[in-house]
């Protein structure tokens, strides 16, 4: 894989805590999106949510991690995790130690518990500059929550910052603290000297990557196919908490990397039911809050309507289902490219991609222009190609032909095949071919006021652009115009 080493990295500043102290709350509450999924639920956040916020002119990072559920995990020296709740205190810790300033988050309203003294213990233990650590007091809705604050003094920590995140209270003088810790911030040596530096989730946002230029890729899939094994073999690490319990991911997750110079934002969603396409309620044998997996279903989908291209996750071994079969319909529907994401090639024993290809397509026929990369993201096979085709695929839907070459086009198509009569009397002559638009592109074919084209001619028209411009997994749009009117057009 080839990799650039990122410019304008940005300070990361690490939100902290015990279980249920507010940190999803703070996170939406400075990055003034809804990120995060709040809930009173204990584990709810699972992976690290990762925003932007601006105060005056400083730009930094800001990470939601898990909340502590198992405080003498995080003392362990070798941290192997074999639970979930256990991949995400390791996550969480490895970002205590990456990031520039630790927010350690408590809740005046249930006062000093035992947990958050073991926890500051800790952090003073993992952070070896202890003028980078912040105490929040959240939740102080009222004069009454505030002189609560106080009882946190024991933690030696500190002036604790006093806010509520829920009304805003307390923010500014937060965000005024960190920038202060922040005054003498510079880049890190091990991360300033790394010229493989490609994933920049745990390194930095970049500027630039932060102006909407970067190519935004969602990933899509039924639950189990292998979504979160891929984007960590993507990214290099262990971006997102990968475990075979259905729905373990609930919230998009954002990874942004470069490769070959072109800034890649990836988003792993929830698995989709069949069921939460519909919009009603899904059913999982693992007992899980269902109301968390509805909001991940849906935020899965706002995701995939953010997106230019999709990658539609499967097993190989399963093949396409009905409900995935739905699920390309619907990215195609949305003019999202597409694709098809054949995953767990590793426990195929007679790998045929004829076979399994024809297979695929047959559940699909009206997606017969979408790729399928045959991969496993567990042993990085065929992993690089995916990046390959997001690049390709990115230039096809940005393609712009000049006047010349549609003239050419258009010529070459008809004497190779000659609009047939539709309805009417008269065979169709096309006046004009021109573009309208790209990203993606659309095309329209003018005749004349009282000729008519068949909608399948458009098809043909449509598939020799695609062979003509190599225009795989993107839809095109084409329409006829006629008279100063549109009276066909087609998605293809």
């Amino acid at each position: 894989m080839l990799a650039k080493k990122l410019k304008g990295v940005l300070p990361l500043i690490a939100l902290v805590g015990r279980a249920n102290v507010g940190k999803s709350t703070i996170f939406n509450t400075l990055t003034d999106k809804k990120q995060a999924l709040v809930s009173n639920t204990a584990g709810t956040t699972r992976d690290a949510n990762i925003g932007q916020v601006e105060w005056g002119k400083r730009k930094m990072r800001l990470v939601d991690t898990g909340g502590f559920l198992d405080l003498d995990f995080l003392t362990k020296t070798n941290l192997t995790a074999k639970t979930i709740d256990e991949s995400v205190q390791r996550q969480a810790r490895e970002f205590i130690t990456r990031a520039d300033v630790v927010l350690f988050v408590v809740d005046v309203k249930e006062g000093l518990l035992p947990d958050d003294q073991k926890l500051a213990k800790i952090l003073k233990g993992l952070l070896p500059e202890k003028t980078n650590l912040i105490l929040v007091a959240n939740k102080a809705d009222s004069v009454r929550d505030r002189s609560e604050a106080s009882n946190f003094y024991r933690l030696n920590l500190g002036d604790p910052q006093i806010i509520s995140a829920a009304t805003g209270s307390g923010t500014g003088d937060l965000l005024d603290e960190i920038c202060l810790r922040l005054k003498n911030w510079r880049p890190k040596e091990e991360l300033m000297a790394d010229d493989n530096i490609e994933v920049s989730t745990s390194s930095g946002f970049t500027e630039e990557q932060e102006s909407g230029r970067a190519i935004r890729v969602c990933l899509l899939g039924k639950p189990n196919v292998g979504k979160s094994s891929l984007l960590n073999a993507l990214s290099g690490f262990e971006r997102v908490i990968v475990s075979p319990i259905a729905h373990t991911t609930r919230e998009p997750q954002n990874t942004e990397l470069v490769y070959k110079n072109r800034n890649i934002t990836i988003i792993d969603t929830a698995g989709i039911h069949k069921k939460g396409l519909k919009g009603g309620p899904s059913k999982t044998k693992e007992n899980l809050d269902k109301k968390l997996e509805n909001q991940g279903i849906n935020a899965s989908l706002r995701a995939l309507q953010g997106a230019d291209i999709a990658l539609l996750v499967l097993d190989v071994s399963i093949g396409l289902s009905k409900q995935d079969a739905k699920l390309v319909e619907e990215i195609l529907k949305r003019r999202k490219s597409l694709i098809i994401i054949a995953n767990k090639w590793d426990l195929v024993e007679k790998r045929d991609t004829i076979k399994y290809s024809q297979d695929i397509y047959r559940t699909v026929p009206f997606a017969q222009f979408v790729p399928i990369q045959f991969i496993s993201a567990k042993t990085k096979e065929k992993v690089n190609k995916i990046l390959e085709l997001i690049c390709h695929i990115t230039d096809n839907r940005h393609l712009e032909l000049n006047e010349e070459q549609l003239r050419e086009f258009i010529c070459r198509c008809v004497n190779g095949h000659p609009p047939t009569k539709g309805k009417g009397t008269r065979y169709p002559r096309i006046r004009h071919f021109g573009q309208s638009d790209t990203n993606p592109p659309e095309f329209s074919v003018k005749v004349g006021a009282k000729e008519y084209l068949d909608e399948s001619y458009l098809h043909y028209l449509t598939n020799r652009l695609r062979d003509s411009y190599d225009l795989v997994g993107t839809p095109v749009k084409m329409w006829v115009e006629k008279a100063n009117t549109i009276h066909g057009k087609a998605d293809n």
